[in-house]
C-alpha cells in the first residue's frame, strides 16, 4: 500500500465517515474519535472478507452472491475479489 494519498475530507467521504460514526457510536450522545471510526471500518472489511471466504464451503453460490458488496465479492465459489480499485 502506498502512502501517497492523503485523507481529503470530500463531501462524499464526510458523509461516509458520519454514517460509520453513527454505526460505531455507543448511543445518540456518543461521538467516537475518527481513529476509532476508521479502525472499526477496517476491522469490518477484514472480517467480511474472512466470513465470505469461510462461507463458500457451506453455502451455495446464489446465497453467497447476496453478500457481495461494492468492495468484496465472491465469484464462482473460488476466490474473493476486491472491486474497490
Amino acid at each position: 500500500m502506498g502512502r501517497r494519498t492523503s485523507l481529503k475530507p470530500t463531501d462524499r467521504r464526510e458523509r461516509q465517515i458520519e454514517k460509520v460514526s453513527e454505526i460505531v457510536a455507543g448511543g445518540p450522545d456518543d461521538d467516537p474519535p475518527m481513529s476509532v471510526v476508521i479502525d472499526a471500518a477496517l476491522a469490518h472489511l477484514i472480517q467480511s472478507e474472512t466470513n465470505i471466504c469461510e462461507a463458500h464451503d457451506e453455502l451455495d453460490p446464489a446465497t453467497i452472491q447476496k453478500f457481495n458488496t461494492d468492495v468484496l465479492g465472491l465469484r464462482y465459489r473460488t476466490e474473493v475479489q476486491s472491486r474497490w480499485r
